[in-house]
């Protein structure tokens, strides 16, 4: 594989282009590594009460919808934002996922699943006793994705 950087000034935005023959597995790690990297250390404006927080992404654990109202929670406190779910899914990284009509979930925080076949399963985090439901419609692409975060984990090892 060639690697060509080439430095533009005057964009007004980074810009990463990836030029390929063809779509393969590796190009799609690639790009999904470029997307993780550029999207870390990235901070959501949230608010409680009368104060603003920039809040780094890391922190959140899930955001969830309660009586029309976004939450995001973190291991001990729960922050309001002005985003619709919807919006949250277009600017989030990709560590962040729907899990069912009202909560998306941090990967990265998932401690554990109680599947459940006739229900939505449950999700605990570590160090917390904050839990999230998996509806059954997610349950399968949750997985997909935290093994395929388990397999590009080995790859980086």
């Amino acid at each position: 594989m060639k690697v060509v950087i080439e430095v533009e000034e005057g964009l007004s935005e980074e810009c990463i282009i990836i030029r390929c023959q063809r779509l393969d597995e590796n190009i799609i790690k690639l790009q999904n590594l470029l997307a993780e990297q550029t999207n870390s250390g990235r901070d959501i404006l949230l608010h409680k009460g009368e104060k603003s927080y920039y809040m780094p992404l890391e922190k959140i654990l899930f955001f969830e919808t309660e009586n029309k109202q976004i939450w995001a929670h973190t291991a001990k406190e729960m922050y309001e934002t002005e985003y619709k779910l919807y919006e949250l899914e277009d600017l989030l990284p990709r560590h962040f996922m729907r899990v069912s009509k009202s909560t998306i979930v941090n990967l990265d925080h998932i401690y554990s699943i109680t599947k459940n076949i006739t229900s939505s399963s449950i999700v605990e985090f570590a160090g917390c006793h904050k839990q999230i439901y998996v509806s059954r419609n997610y349950y399968k692409a949750l997985i997909a994705r935290l093994d395929e975060k388990r397999k590009m984990k080995r790859y980086d090892s």
